[in-house]
């Protein structure tokens, strides 16, 4: 979210009601949910309501609440967000919980803002900072983004089962961290430009400072807690990288700032080759891309690169499927990044596609180089379902 207006702007700070974290506390959803309203719908996909379905089935019933559970497909689309809309009124529920990734909870919050109702957001793995935000992103039945739903005020309840976290596949996390490690590098930007946040003001030092924990807790800790997650187990260090993950990042970016990583990663979702990357993934791939075209320290850029190849994230456009040769797609992406009221014009610079371009070219040839010199696997050309 991006202004021109030259009028005093307050700094704003937003944040959901109760955020909630710890090994097995999905078994107290009930607990929780129950203070919320006495009729809830659960929103989840199959493959995760077989996961949590004993575990919340019990809980409710201690509880007494009903249990009503609606399935979920892909995307975030404005029509499944309809279709929850319609399933609230038609039964009177009081309390839409969103399970399992950032698209279910996303469209589990725009439903309940349509609806009037409250809402949760328990996501059963730290893939990105959605579960805490009061935004939706709202998708195309492909995977192309489409637009950001705000709302008046964010979830009532953020929970969070760190051994659910535990038990997902690796992919996740690591989704995550690549969301997580754009909270700082695009919460200083909108510090230094006059930008505004998603929260609709300018960044508060709170959130700042939120951002740059969240970047220090994941630079200490991420490569351990994957190392719990490669083993199922819950340590010290994956508790940390969940809170940096879900809740750090969460306040983080929205009250800090968005900049160029996340509009990159927008425009990403503009080229077919990518649709089969995670979020964090692609927005990792902006991430250097905003270093490279604010002419961040070629140290910065390097570790960067060295510390992202570690945990498994793409720093190169081969990596989400593109080449050098794409420039139709190279373009496309570029333009649609830099539309009207896009974050990266919250950079304290004018963006052009044109420079998007020439720092997505830069980012291969940088990313090659530095594998090179640091002993580190080259980069591999991403093939969609492979």
């Amino acid at each position: 979210m991006v202004t021109n207006s030259t009028a005093t702007v307050a700094n704003i700070f937003s944040t959901p009601s109760k955020y909630v974290q710890g090994k097995d506390v999905i078994a107290q959803l009930g607990d929780f949910v129950s203070t919320l309203g006495t009729s809830p719908i659960i929103v989840a996909d199959d493959t995760v309501w077989g996961i949590v379905e004993e575990k919340v089935t019990a809980s409710f019933a201690a509880s007494k609440l009903p249990l009503v559970r609606v399935g979920f497909g892909r995307f975030a689309t404005p029509q499944a967000v309809d279709a929850l809309v319609e399933a609230i009124k038609a039964d009177e529920h009081t309390v839409i919980v969103g399970i399992g990734g950032g698209s279910a909870i996303d469209a589990a919050k725009a439903a309940g803002h349509l609806a009037g109702i409250r809402w949760a957001s328990v996501p059963t793995a730290a893939s990105s900072d959605a579960p805490t935000s009061a935004l939706s992103v709202i998708y195309t039945e492909e995977g192309e983004f489409i637009e950001y739903r705000f709302f008046p005020r964010n979830p009532d309840l953020v929970l969070i089962d760190t051994q659910l976290v535990a038990n997902a596949p690796e992919k996740f996390l690591v989704a995550g961290i690549g969301d997580a490690l754009a909270t700082w590098i695009e919460a200083r930007a909108t510090l230094r430009g006059q930008g505004l946040t998603m929260a609709g003001g300018r960044p508060t030092n709170a959130a700042s400072a939120l951002a740059k924990l969240s970047w220090d807790i994941l630079w200490e800790n991420a490569l351990p807690a994957l190392d719990a997650v490669r083993s199922n187990v819950v340590t010290p260090a994956l508790e940390k990288v969940v809170e940096a993950n879900t809740l750090l990042s969460g306040l983080g970016f929205e009250s800090g700032g968005l900049a160029a990583a996340h509009a990159i990663h927008n425009g990403l979702t503009a080229a077919p080759q990518t649709h089969g990357l995670t979020h964090g993934q692609k927005v990792n791939l902006g991430t250097i891309t905003q270093l490279v075209m604010e002419g961040a320290p070629t140290s910065e850029i390097e570790d960067f690169i060295v510390f992202t190849t570690k945990v498994g994230l793409p720093n190169s456009l081969a990596e989400v499927g593109l080449t050098l040769t794409n420039t139709a797609e190279l373009r496309a992406v570029a333009e649609s990044a830099t539309v009207e009221g896009e974050t990266i014009h919250n950079m304290p610079f004018a963006v052009t596609p044109e420079l998007v371009v020439d720092a997505l070219i830069a980012v291969e040839a940088i990313s090659h180089r530095v594998r090179a010199e640091r002993n580190l696997p080259a980069p591999v050309l991403y093939v969609a379902g492979h």
